[in-house]
């Protein structure tokens, strides 16, 4: 039997589009837990270093055949996520600054693409960089950037 196809509109195209990607993400990537949930010298190193701030989620994410525990926090007024390897060890801190905050080659590098809305530094051993999220003409876009400005692959 042949189906004449019809014509969907553009928002049903795009919900069926989106449902099908997450339909095919891998089972676990990314699992919400809770603490109890976590190895123990995961749970520790969550316990040291989220003192003061309100913890929002725990999620436990496989990629490349790694496992990684992200903790969701808060703390004075706003975001700051950890990334756990299994062994308790800290990988990567993405915290929300203010916008004056970043260094001025961040800034304007990121105002050229748009209005700043948000931005977030992130910390991963000794480097860090940004990512901020920018408005034009109505669309959002989120840009990644080194501290000197230059953009990076995502």
């Amino acid at each position: 039997m042949i189906r004449r196809m019809t014509k969907l509109p553009v928002y049903v195209a795009g919900a069926l589009v989106a449902a099908s990607f997450i339909a095919a993400r891998p089972v676990g990537a990314d699992q919400k837990i809770q603490m109890k949930d976590l190895p123990s010298v995961v749970r520790d190193a969550v316990e040291r270093e989220t003192k003061g701030a309100t913890v929002k989620g725990l999620a436990k994410e496989v990629e490349g055949g790694k496992t990684f525990y992200e903790a969701e926090t808060e703390i004075n007024g706003h975001a700051r996520d950890l990334l756990f390897d299994a062994t308790g060890h800290l990988i990567e801190v993405e915290e929300q600054i203010a916008i004056d905050s970043a260094p001025a080659a961040v800034t304007t590098a990121l105002a050229a693409r748009g209005k700043i809305l948000r931005l977030e530094s992130v910390t991963k051993g000794t480097r860090v960089t940004y990512e901020g999220v920018v408005e034009k003409n109505g669309k959002k876009i989120e840009v990644a950037v080194d501290a000197d400005g230059r953009p990076l692959k995502k």
